[in-house]
């Protein structure tokens, strides 16, 4: 199952690389090593082109580039965007995560 993107997230991720300008490439979604649990996610716009192995999923023109390793975690993954009075940002709704840190920005599977 690969990673998903909701709507909402579509639509922030293309506002983003918009405001960038043409030298975006695609964005890079993965985990590495760190945080509380062990893991953190990355998500970072990238004005490279994507690595050799790397698993690419185009959505509406957006590239999304993910490592081989960071795909064994992220496979399954619903990336959302939300927005509420308290917060806003992109959010993993992720099905292997086994436990989260007490602020919530690291992860263990």
């Amino acid at each position: 199952m690969p990673i998903t993107v909701t709507e909402k997230a579509l639509g922030k991720i293309k506002e983003l690389v918009q405001k960038r300008g043409p030298q975006t490439k695609g964005l890079r979604v993965g985990v590495k090593g760190g945080g509380c649990t062990g893991f953190q996610y990355l998500f970072e716009f990238s004005d490279d082109d994507p690595a050799q192995h790397d698993r690419v999923f185009d959505l509406d023109g957006i590239r999304i580039y993910c490592d081989p390793k960071s795909y064994l975690f992220l496979n399954g993954t619903e990336l959302d965007y939300v927005e509420t009075l308290m917060e806003s940002g992109f959010k993993f709704q992720n099905p292997n995560v086994k436990s989260t840190c007490g602020c919530g920005s690291s992860v263990a599977f």
